[in-house]
């Protein structure tokens, strides 16, 4: 069993699961809602399996083989369902739920699991598109590719201080999320919002730099993590706010009050044995340094923009403290803009080369220099490739072959189309290509034979080959 196989397989059961639990709870008198995370898996899984049967009705009516085609239509439903339907139902939780926060405990609880889903998914799915495709997260602006490859969005010079903003936003959300409100300074949960303001504007500037190419699949994920972190600010405004009714209800003397007594002391005394209710602690707390800045801090509806003002002095500590370890004080913004290609680039890469998926083409443009040899640029089919000699000799080889048998080059050719190009496609890798180079060097020397033993000048025509042709 493949591994892509082995991943569909277990997401059924999954999906499965999804959908029968949510049911046996119905029927034993529970809801379909008390299990909202499996009932979201069933609800991708359905989605999925609408739009599998909508595409493909009509060719798999005509189909003989019917339970072959149940199981692809299962996996491909599947496939469907936890790919394409799945992220964008939790992105529409997020959305929904950064305006309509729940009040009760479960679907708190049940909003936390999707938020977690939503970073743990994101994390995965991103990460195995960022593999298959084309950008070179390896390659810098001025590094030559080929087709249809492109260049690294990130600069990897600034990658230290796009990965210290992003894990400072993380850390921040993880004290708001799971440091209890009434334990939290309110200045450490102004400065956790701080942090993941820099998360957030971090995640804003690579869903923009992202947009030049079009690759708006890598946004999802940093979309969610924005939505997520507005969320966390909105809930712990509404936290803090509750958390305040409780102590203003809070009669003197009661266990409520106790919670607002002068440093904590019992029966709302202070260590001089005084009374003092709320009223009278909140008048102790304005005749203090500062009185001002704890309005402020007291005022949870001011957080969100003291939080604002603060994001500005904490990224200038975070600079500061790169620029011990040997980063540029301006990385944050060379990270975006010493790139090619991308939103935000402020450089010109060169122009990408092009191969035609031939071996050796692709040997003598993706190998290493000092083994390949490059001896110049040359032309193939209208496109600048670049040509070494073992090049010249394989392509001069198969035009003598062309002249004199053309009947067996043409049944070689296609053999070679046949068997080569799907194994060219394979490399890309400079190691991969040289490894294919020192393998066809024995053919290389069979070629050259050949050529000397029925071609009365066998340099001129390794010379002329992929020579530019001249305009008439």
């Amino acid at each position: 069993m493949s591994m892509l196989s082995f991943v569909l397989t277990g997401m059924l059961i999954l999906m499965t699961v999804g959908c029968i639990v949510p049911l046996v709870s119905r029927r034993r008198g529970g809801k379909l809602w008390d299990y909202p995370v499996l009932l979201s898996f069933g609800a991708a899984f359905a989605a999925g399996l609408l739009a599998c049967l909508w595409v493909c009705l009509n060719g798999f009516a005509e189909s003989d083989n019917v339970l072959s085609n149940l199981m692809e239509l299962v996996l491909a439903a599947v496939g469907g369902g936890m790919f394409v339907f799945y992220p964008a139902l939790l992105t529409l939780i997020n959305l929904v739920s950064l305006f309509c926060l729940p009040r009760q405990g479960k679907w708190k609880k049940a909003l936390r699991r999707f938020e977690w889903l939503t970073v743990l998914l994101g994390s995965l799915y991103s990460g195995m598109y960022a593999l298959i495709t084309e950008i070179d997260f390896g390659a810098q602006w001025q590094e030559q590719l080929y087709n249809s490859q492109i260049h690294q969005p990130i600069w990897s010079g600034g990658l230290p201080t796009v990965i210290l903003l992003a894990l400072t936003g993380v850390a921040g959300y993880l004290i708001l999320e799971l440091v209890p409100l009434g334990k939290l300074p309110p200045l450490a949960a102004v400065l956790s919002m701080s942090a993941m303001y820099l998360g957030m504007g971090e995640c804003i500037l690579w869903c923009v730099q992202m947009m030049g190419q079009g690759e708006w699949v890598l946004c999802v994920f940093p979309g969610n993590c924005v939505l997520i972190a507005a969320k966390t600010v909105r809930r712990e405004l509404l936290r803090w706010r509750e958390l305040e009714r409780e102590r203003a209800g809070a009669a003197p003397g009661t266990a409520g009050a106790e919670k607002v007594s002068a440093q904590g002391a019992p029966g709302g005394q202070a260590a001089g044995g005084a009374d003092i209710s709320a009223a009278g602690l909140q008048g102790v707390r304005s005749a203090g340094k500062f009185p001002l800045l704890r309005h402020i801090l007291e005022n949870a509806l001011l957080w969100p923009l003291l939080a604002l003002v603060l994001a500005l002095p904490l990224l200038g500590i975070l600079l500061c403290i790169l620029m011990l370890f040997g980063q540029q004080p301006d990385a944050l913004i060379k990270a975006w803009t010493e790139t090619a290609q991308w939103t935000l680039s402020g450089r010109t890469a060169p122009p990408n080369l092009i191969y035609d998926e031939h071996y050796l083409c692709t040997v003598a443009a993706g190998g290493h220099e000092r083994l390949v040899k490059p001896l110049r640029m040359g032309e193939r089919h209208g496109h600048r490739v670049v040509v070494n000699r073992q090049l010249c000799i394989a392509n001069a080889f198969e035009q003598l072959l062309e002249e004199r048998t053309p009947a067996f080059h043409r049944r070689l050719r296609h053999f070679y189309d046949t068997c080569g190009l799907p194994v060219a496609r394979l490399i890309r890798t400079k190691w991969a290509a040289d490894a294919v180079y020192l393998m066809m060097k024995p053919l290389e020397w069979i070629f050259l034979a050949v050529l000397y033993l029925f071609d009365p000048r066998p340099e001129d025509r390794i010379a002329v080959q992929y020579l530019p042709r001249r305009q008439p």
